[in-house]
């Protein structure tokens, strides 16, 4: 399978804004289709629940799925995705999620968004790094880029590296215009592919992400 995977280094970070984004680059270079195969939080409608995150994803892609190809397993509680399975009585384990993110050919690269961050549960005795290392793709990292945003990169690069999965690129999302140079501060500790996201500089970041992906 050919892919990423897409972790933050929390939640509220704008992983899923910044995971359309990536996909919006990548449609030009692969056929890209979006797996968000757990989402808890989803809305509730009369044609069942709704699930925000994996519905912006699959919009970002040239050629959508269907929903349920998507996101397979939604819970409208809005905690983790372990938490949220077991409320319900609904087992999801480890492998559940594996074969929920599985692509309909082989040609098409798949971009996948993990549940907060990297150790956040997301499965029955399951964390999104033991997702990630089971499905052996580069890991995206996404951080607010803010004060103590260091911090917190370092801390999510530390426990991929851990884990021996392969962070391809880290974004620092700048939600609000600032002049911290977190970037230029980050680049300092570590070798991992350091890009800042803004909207005024969008070809930018689709440059950088076509380099590194």
């Amino acid at each position: 399978m050919k892919g990423l995977f897409i972790s933050g280094s929390g939640t509220d970070v704008g992983k899923t804004f910044i995971a359309s984004y990536i996909i919006q680059a990548l449609n030009s270079k692969y056929c890209v289709v979006a797996r968000k195969p757990i989402e808890s939080d989803c809305i509730k409608t009369t044609n069942g629940l709704m699930p925000k995150d994996a519905m912006l994803l699959n919009k970002a892609c040239a050629n959508p799925e269907s929903i349920d190809m998507v996101c397979r397993f939604k819970f409208e509680g809005c905690v983790s995705g372990e938490k949220a399975s077991l409320d319900k009585g609904v087992s999801v384990n480890l492998q559940n999620l594996v074969s929920a993110v599985q692509p309909t050919s082989s040609d098409d690269f798949v971009v996948i968004e993990g549940a907060g961050g990297l150790y956040s549960p997301i499965a029955q005795q399951a964390l999104n790094s033991d997702f990630a290392l089971a499905l052996g793709l580069p890991v995206v990292i996404v951080v607010k880029d803010e004060l103590g945003a260091i911090n917190q990169a370092l801390l999510s690069i530390g426990a991929a590296k851990k884990h021996k999965l392969n962070v391809v690129m880290l974004v620092l999302n700048q939600i609000r215009p600032n002049d911290l140079n977190n970037a230029k501060a980050l680049s300092a500790y570590t070798d991992v592919a350091i890009v800042s996201f803004n909207e005024s500089e969008l070809s930018d970041f689709n440059a950088r992400v076509l380099a590194l992906i």
